[in-house]
C-alpha cells in the first residue's frame, strides 16, 4: 500500500477509510527523515496546510488532499512546479458557512448575545424590557468575494430583501451590482461581508480606509480568512467608534483573539467554526478521502484546487 503522512487529526470514519488503502503515517509521530521518501501521499487540513519541512523531506510527493475549501496555507506554486496535485473541499460547505455569516450578522442587528445575557442576568424582571435593537430586513449588503460561499449568501440573503451589491478582482454572471473599487462598496452599504480567499493577494485588504468607510453604523462580518482583515485597525474603528459592529468567525492568529475584541458588547465572536455542523464536516471528510482514492485508482482527482488543474 502506498505511504500517507496525515497532518493534524481526522475523524474516525476518515481514518477507517484510509487505514484500508494506504500506510498511514502521523505527523509529530514519525520520523520524517526515515519515512519521507516513501511518502507519496498527505492529508492535511486548511490550517496546518503543508509545512515546508514536510515538503522537503518527501521527495517522491504525488498528492495533497486537504480537508476544507481554503488552502493559503499550502504553497500551490511550489507543488505545480513539482508536478503534486493539489485538492481541497469546496461545495459541500457553501450552505453551512451561508449559514454562519447570517447568524452573526442577525445576532448583531438583534443583539442576541447581549439580549440573552440580559434575560439570564435577571434583569428583565428587575429592570423590564431590554433597549429595542435594528431589524436585519431590507439592508444594504455587500459582498467581498462572489464565489461559491458568496453566492450562496447572497441567495440566502434574497429573504431578507436585501440590496446586494459586491466587490471580486472581476465580474460574474450573477444578479448583483458589481462595483470595481472596494472602498466605495464599503461606502454605499451598511453591512460588508468577507468571502474572498486568502493567501498575499487579498492580505489586509480591509484596512482602515475600507472600516472607515462603512462608517460608525456600519457592520463588518469575517467568514473568509482572518488575513483578510488588518485586526490591529478592526479594534482601533470599534474602540474609536469609527465603526459600528463586527462579527468575526476567524482571526489573524488563530486561536489568539485579542482582548479588546473579548471586551466589546458590539462584537459577536466564533471559533472557526462557519463550517462546524456534523453533516458538514462529514461530507468534508469523505471528500478529502474520496480525492485521495480517486488518485490512487484512477491517477485523477474530484476537486483539485485551480492552480493545479492543469497537472491532470
Amino acid at each position: 500500500m502506498p505511504d500517507l503522512l496525515i497532518i493534524g487529526s481526522i475523524t474516525p470514519e476518515m481514518q477507517a477509510r484510509v487505514e484500508d488503502r494506504f500506510d498511514v503515517h502521523w505527523h509529530g509521530q514519525v520520523d520524517l527523515a526515515a519515512v519521507g521518501p516513501d511518502v507519496t501521499y498527505v492529508l492535511t487540513n486548511g490550517a496546518l496546510g503543508l509545512p515546508d519541512e514536510v515538503m522537503s523531506a518527501c521527495p517522491n510527493l504525488k498528492i495533497v488532499s486537504s480537508y476544507g475549501v481554503g488552502y493559503d496555507a499550502i504553497d500551490t506554486a511550489a507543488c505545480v512546479e513539482r508536478g503534486i496535485v493539489v485538492t481541497h473541499t469546496p461545495d459541500v460547505l457553501n450552505a453551512e458557512v451561508a449559514t454562519t455569516a447570517l447568524m452573526l450578522m442577525l445576532a448583531l442587528f438583534r443583539n442576541l448575545i447581549g439580549d440573552d445575557a440580559y434575560v439570564r442576568a435577571g434583569r428583565w424582571q428587575t429592570e423590564g424590557d431590554a433597549p429595542l435593537t435594528r431589524t436585519a430586513d431590507g439592508r444594504r449588503i455587500g459582498i467581498l468575494g462572489m464565489g461559491r460561499i458568496g453566492q450562496e449568501i447572497a441567495r440566502k440573503l434574497s429573504v431578507f430583501d436585501a440590496e446586494i451589491a459586491y466587490h471580486s478582482r472581476t465580474p460574474k454572471d450573477v444578479p448583483y451590482r458589481y462595483v470595481d473599487d472596494l472602498f466605495e462598496l464599503a461606502r454605499d452599504v451598511e453591512v460588508l461581508i468577507c468571502i474572498t480567499p486568502g493567501g498575499a493577494g487579498t492580505h489586509h485588504l480591509v484596512g482602515r480606509e475600507v472600516l472607515d468607510a462603512l462608517g460608525p453604523k456600519g457592520m463588518l462580518i469575517n467568514v473568509a480568512r482572518g488575513s483578510v482583515v488588518d485586526e490591529a485597525e478592526l479594534v482601533w474603528a470599534l474602540q474609536d467608534g469609527r465603526l459600528g459592529y463586527a462579527g468575526l468567525d476567524v482571526f489573524e492568529d488563530e486561536p489568539r483573539v485579542p482582548d479588546a475584541l473579548k471586551e466589546m458588547p458590539n462584537v459577536v465572536l466564533l471559533p472557526h467554526a462557519g463550517s462546524a455542523t456534523h453533516e458538514t464536516r462529514a461530507a468534508m471528510g469523505k471528500l478529502t478521502v474520496d480525492n485521495l482514492e480517486r488518485f490512487l485508482d484512477t491517477g485523477n482527482v474530484l476537486t483539485p484546487v485551480p492552480e493545479c488543474k492543469g497537472l491532470l
